[in-house]
Formats: C-alpha cells, sequence, structure tokens
C-alpha cells in the first residue's frame, strides 16, 4: 500500500485546506478565517492553519484508535451532533 502526500495550500479564495497532493477530488479539510480573525494573526495565518490541521488529525488518529464506546454511547440519534465547545 503506497503512502498518501497532503498538502495545506492557499486556495483563490482565500480559503486554507488539507488536499492530497497527487489528486484533484475536494479538500479533506477547509478552514476559513473571518477578516476579524486575520487581522490578529498578521503573516501567522498559514501557521495557525497547520497547528489547526495537526491537532485534528491527532484527534482523529485517537478517536480511530479507540474503541466505539470510548467516545460514544450509540444513543444519539444524529451521526454528528453539533458540539459547541467554550
Amino acid at each position: 500500500m503506497s503512502a498518501s502526500l497532503y498538502e495545506i495550500v492557499e486556495l483563490s479564495n482565500g480559503d486554507v485546506v488539507l488536499q492530497r497532493a497527487d489528486e484533484n477530488g475536494d479538500p479533506l479539510v477547509s478552514i476559513r478565517f473571518s477578516a476579524e480573525s486575520l487581522s490578529f494573526m498578521r503573516d501567522g495565518k498559514f501557521d495557525v492553519a497547520k497547528a489547526m490541521i495537526e491537532a485534528g488529525m491527532e484527534v482523529a488518529g485517537d478517536l480511530a484508535d479507540a474503541p466505539h464506546d470510548e467516545w460514544s454511547d450509540g444513543a444519539e440519534s444524529e451521526p454528528y451532533p453539533k458540539h459547541t465547545l467554550h
């Protein structure tokens, strides 16, 4: 099995995406920053996007390795419930 290569790129609309380097399909992750957040980040847009993507991939890996009952009790009716983090 061959390993996939991924790249973080900025689209023409300003979104930062994670996509497979060898395919033309939809991005795996898309990040859109508000104008307000961009004013705080200045030149750090890609550093922030990279950190967000790395953290998301780490959690996704942890979830994939954990038995299903450790992260879900199976009682939820929606496959992807909406969560609010504070």
